[in-house]
């Protein structure tokens, strides 16, 4: 079961990529900053990525110029995200495409779609 998991991932990624240019960690970054901005520590709890892998995910769509870096309001050493321009735009383009769900996750869209 664990190596058809991987597999479906493995799929359903590699068609994020071809067809967004951007993978499955950055596809859920873009989506957690859809309506708000995030300090890293923020994202890394929201995603569920480690610190470390939070803030590579975050330097790589930084460089794509998907989202961009903002200071604080209250604290002008906090440092925020939020999306770019660009980054609204590629993702409602990943939004409104119907990507492929692998069958052996249809259950969890099915249960999150009705929430």
């Amino acid at each position: 079961m664990m190596k058809e998991i991987q597999r479906a991932m493995n799929a359903f990624e590699e068609e994020l990529m071809s067809s967004h240019h951007v993978c499955l960690n950055e596809a859920l970054v873009l989506c957690c900053l859809e309506n708000e901005s995030l300090s890293a520590s923020e994202i890394s709890d929201k995603t569920g990525l480690s610190n470390s892998n939070a803030s590579k995910v975050i330097r790589c769509i930084e460089e794509k110029e998907l989202i961009k870096r903002v200071l604080g309001k209250k604290d002008k050493r906090q440092m925020y995200f939020k999306l770019s321009e660009q980054g609204k735009i590629k993702l409602n383009k990943i939004k409104s495409e119907n990507l492929k769900i692998p069958v052996i996750f249809e259950s969890i869209v099915n249960k999150c779609s009705h929430e």
